[in-house]
């Protein structure tokens, strides 16, 4: 069963958002994600939800580069891959953080934007 988990969120309202931005929101759910991984299952299966919801939104509102959704389509497929089945890519909770906190990071920082 799919569940929508940002029921207000509209895609206009996360179109609105610059590309780090959006990124640094699905980094704050992959990372509650790997906060719940080994205290509560279901709470850490309900993060990993909304992130790949948001991802979801990311790839549908996304006016980028072919490059762009290949590198958010294969994000969507680790994650999944991570946080739902055997993990066959090898992730590691510490490469998703770095590589969410580079998003952050450039979403709090303007000049880092440029």
């Amino acid at each position: 069963m799919i569940r929508i988990h940002h029921k207000e969120l509209t895609a206009e309202r996360w179109r609105a958002l610059s590309f780090y931005e959006q990124m640094a929101h699905i980094g704050s759910e992959v990372s509650r994600a790997i906060n719940w991984r080994r205290k509560n299952t279901e709470s850490c299966r309900l993060a990993a939800e909304r992130a790949l919801e948001l991802l979801d939104l990311t790839l549908e509102t996304s006016v980028g580069s072919p490059a762009r959704l290949k590198e958010l389509a294969r994000l969507r497929e680790v994650l999944a891959d991570d946080f739902f089945f055997a993990n066959e890519y090898g992730s590691r909770d510490e490469l998703w953080k770095s590589y969410f906190d580079a998003f952050a990071y450039a979403a709090r920082n303007p000049l880092a934007q440029g």
